[in-house]
This record gives C-alpha cells, sequence and structure tokens, in this order.
C-alpha cells in the first residue's frame, strides 16, 4: 500500500548537524513534488521545505542557508540536511507528497531535539 515511512531523527548540539531521510512505498515519487513539515512543542504543524520534481526546492525563511532538500528518484527517497540547529528546530519532522494540490500521504514523523 501507498506509505511513507521517514528516519534519521535524533538528538544533536545547538550548531549541530542531521540528515533526515524518507522513503516512498508502493508510489512512484519523480513526478511528485515532496516535503518536509514539523511540528514542535504546543505548535501548529508546519511546512519546511519542498523539493519539486524538477529538483528545484522552496524553504520556510527560518531554515534557509541551514537546511537542504533533495531527492533521489532512483531510490525513491527525499532527504533533508539540516546544519546550524538550534532549540527553536526541535520537532517532530513529517515527509508528505503533494498531489491533488494538496500535502497527503504522510508519514509517521521522526523526532529531532536539539539541546546542550
Amino acid at each position: 500500500h501507498v506509505h511513507i515511512v521517514e528516519s534519521g531523527g535524533g538528538a544533536a548540539q545547538p550548531g549541530g548537524s542531521l540528515t533526515l531521510s524518507c522513503i516512498a512505498h508502493d508510489f512512484n515519487m519523480s513526478i511528485w513534488g515532496m516535503g518536509w513539515h514539523r511540528r514542535a512543542p504546543g505548535k501548529e504543524r508546519e511546512w519546511v521545505a519542498t523539493v519539486h520534481n524538477d529538483y528545484t526546492a522552496d524553504y520556510i525563511d527560518a531554515v534557509k542557508g541551514r537546511f537542504t532538500i533533495s531527492r533521489d528518484n532512483a531510490k525513491n527517497q527525499v532527504l533533508l540536511r539540516m546544519d546550524s540547529l538550534k532549540p527553536e528546530d526541535t520537532a517532530v519532522y513529517y515527509c508528505s507528497r503533494f498531489s491533488s494540490n494538496r500535502w497527503n500521504t504522510w508519514g509517521q514523523g521522526t523526532q529531532v531535539t536539539v539541546s546542550s
């Protein structure tokens, strides 16, 4: 069945780095935009980054210059490289597919905790 699995979360110190991975199952992600979102404690879920099917990318202002989203269509995989992490990046990160003009096919999320 169609689903997404995220991995790569964990603990990091401020200024550190983590790379999140998203694997798409039972659909060919090459034709879709794919994105990362996050939900911080006590806050609404927010969009973080998108990689379009032409490999161009968009980011929320808070992560520009620190996060890099990429895709490997041969592996049906999307990565989110996170550098210069800040405590305010602490959140559960979710991967999803953009289809039918909305985000859908969400993964279960992976926890990222940034603290000293």
